[in-house]
């Protein structure tokens, strides 16, 4: 195949400039695409980890407690995380170096039987009935949020649900149980819910 001539390739001729642009326009798509290839893309399951984890960071600004919540002026956040290891891992990398209203975070993987006292948020994740009733029964009583990803879960009292609408990962709020709990969440929070239960799940 014969060599392409430098003055035939900067030639004006329309021919010759549509294939200038033609190789120009090649050139620049395998050089996206090799591009795109070295950056990793998140699989579903990961993405939905990391929005999950950003929630979770989220609701804590949207959140106040009430007194005697904190031992003291500087004790952290502390957020839960039963049944999802992989989910308390990514939260870990995501609230690394960040504060929630001057206060440090801290991520517990929580085990079946952890007293949940000294814990603000409680995710409940992949756990089996008996124990997500175990937890739910023990956090009655504490000023904690509790977050499910369940319908079932949610029906037994969790106070926010995250929910898959529009292929978007969302959330559901029921406030009797916010109420409960002696917490508050607020308007622009719950402005942000996809559903809002005033009468609880």
């Amino acid at each position: 195949m014969a060599i392409l001539n430098w003055t035939w390739w900067r030639h004006p001729g329309p021919l010759r400039r549509s294939l200038r642009w033609g190789w120009l326009l090649l050139l620049l798509g395998v050089l996206c695409g090799a591009a795109r290839a070295q950056v990793p893309l998140p699989v579903p399951g990961e993405l939905e980890r990391q929005v999950k984890a950003a929630y979770l960071y989220k609701f804590a600004g949207f959140v106040e407690w009430p007194e005697g919540s904190f031992a003291r002026p500087d004790s952290p956040l502390v957020i839960g995380v039963a049944g999802a290891d992989g989910l308390a891992e990514q939260l870990e990398q995501s609230v690394a170096g960040h504060s929630v209203n001057g206060r440090a975070v801290q991520v517990k993987k929580v085990r079946r039987g952890d007293a949940l006292a000294g814990l603000h948020v409680l995710y409940l994740g992949a756990l089996d009935k008996t124990a997500l009733q175990e937890m739910l029964a023990a956090s009655r009583g504490l000023a904690l949020l509790t977050v499910s990803d369940s319908d079932e879960v949610y029906a037994m009292g969790s106070m926010i649900n995250f929910v898959m609408a529009e292929d978007k990962v969302r959330f559901d709020v029921a406030l009797k149980p916010v109420a409960q709990a002696h917490i508050r969440i607020s308007a622009r929070m719950l402005l942000a819910a996809y559903r809002v239960q005033t009468g609880g799940a």
